[in-house]
């Protein structure tokens, strides 16, 4: 099915603070994330290449040794395998691209 409407989309859980609406394409995946203030994402690593923004809120992230608070508009690239992880400074929006399709998530 090519297209997803809102009210047809499941929730995604994987941390606290964070509800996720996903989809899978042949070779990726996106997921839009509504965060709390004050939720964490755990400093982690995996085999998708990540390319995230941020479209409202702020959110503090941490990309190996950088750290950088993005506002709306402000995008970051994650490489493969390279550890990163944050934590929304005030109630945020936070879309997330993945490839390959990041399948262990629904």
């Amino acid at each position: 099915m090519p297209f997803f409407p809102k009210n047809a989309q499941t929730s995604i859980n994987p941390f606290m603070g964070y509800d996720g609406k996903m989809v899978h394409g042949e070779r990726m995946s996106m997921v839009l994330w509504e965060v709390e203030p004050l939720a964490e994402v755990p400093f982690h690593t995996h085999e998708h290449e990540q390319i995230g923004v941020c479209l409202e809120g702020t959110f503090v992230f941490r990309l190996g040794e950088e750290e950088q608070e993005m506002g709306p508009g402000d995008m970051v690239v994650i490489p493969s395998h390279i550890p990163h992880g944050g934590y929304a400074r005030s109630a945020c929006t936070f879309l997330d691209v993945f490839s390959p399709a990041r399948h262990e998530y629904g």
